[in-house]
């Protein structure tokens, strides 16, 4: 249980990680053919907002990172679950505020870790 919870935070830091890189790096060439409903036009004139966005991404995926490589079982599964929380509700958050596909792609996941760290409980030492 505890293998496939710390393999659903990798996967959903690796997704965090290349929304960062979306949002940060490719947003005028790749977000019109990704958020379709929006003016195209939108997209030079929002560049800096995106990036700034995709730097709040790149710290999910980092503390989701970190949380892999803490050793004592007690607190990696801490703080995977304190940037899990933060993830479901940015999720929630991007439902609510731009489309519900956010909640498919990030809260789902999330609160599915969530669960399995939660099953594979460790006792602090």
């Amino acid at each position: 249980m505890r293998i496939a919870a710390l393999t659903l935070v990798a996967l959903i830091g690796l997704l965090h990680s290349y929304i960062a890189w979306f949002e940060i790096f490719a947003w005028e060439t790749r977000g019109p053919q990704v958020f379709t409903a929006f003016n195209p036009e939108l997209f030079p004139d929002t560049v800096a907002m995106a990036a700034n966005q995709g730097l709040y991404n790149a710290f999910l995926a980092a503390g989701l990172f970190w949380s892999l490589i803490i050793r004592d079982r007690h607190w990696q599964r801490n703080i995977a679950m304190c940037f899990l929380i933060f993830v479901l509700v940015a999720g929630v958050f991007g439902a609510a505020t731009v489309t519900v596909r956010t909640l498919y792609i990030q809260s789902v996941p999330a609160m599915l870790a969530l669960a399995l760290l939660y099953l594979s409980k460790t006792r602090p030492h």
